[in-house]
């Protein structure tokens, strides 16, 4: 089904200031059929409830550096990436959340709102609440890097 792979990317995600053990890869191979995302990430923050792990947002955002300000760190990470103007759940970067098991997600997706040409060079995002996909998820974020 995906043997015709057309283009490959990745990220390599850092924690932030205030997380800074938190790693890990998000590939992305181009198909026929679409781009299959794989996330892999360690030493997200924990939940203090046994009987519930975290959610994590996680989105691909327009902006194109890897860099903030002194008042904040990701302020040129921008809003997601939104190619068709579509409202939030449907943005190009909207993607399904991260579920922190003992500190570690993993994630495999086929998706096909986006080509690998349309997200080389943005900024992955993974936010520090669950995403409702309703509202514009908080400017507080945890780690981030660009797709290369």
């Amino acid at each position: 089904m995906f043997s015709n792979i057309f283009y490959n990317a990745r990220a390599n995600i850092r924690g932030s200031k205030e997380f800074p053990k938190i790693n890990g890869i998000v590939t992305f191979r181009e198909t026929k059929n679409g781009v299959i995302l794989t996330a892999n990430i360690q030493n997200l923050p924990q939940s203090e409830n046994k009987c519930s792990n975290r959610f994590f947002g996680f989105h691909i955002h327009e902006g194109t550096s890897c860099t903030g300000n002194a008042t904040d760190e990701f302020a040129n990470a921008k809003t997601h990436l939104n190619l068709s103007n579509c409202p939030h759940p449907f943005h190009t970067g909207d993607l399904p959340p991260l579920i922190e098991n003992n500190g570690y997600a993993y994630m495999s997706v086929l998706i096909n709102k986006f080509t690998i040409k349309d997200i080389v060079g943005k900024v992955i995002i993974i936010h520090d609440l669950p995403d409702d996909f309703t509202t514009q998820p908080s400017r507080k974020f945890w780690h981030k890097d660009c797709v290369w």
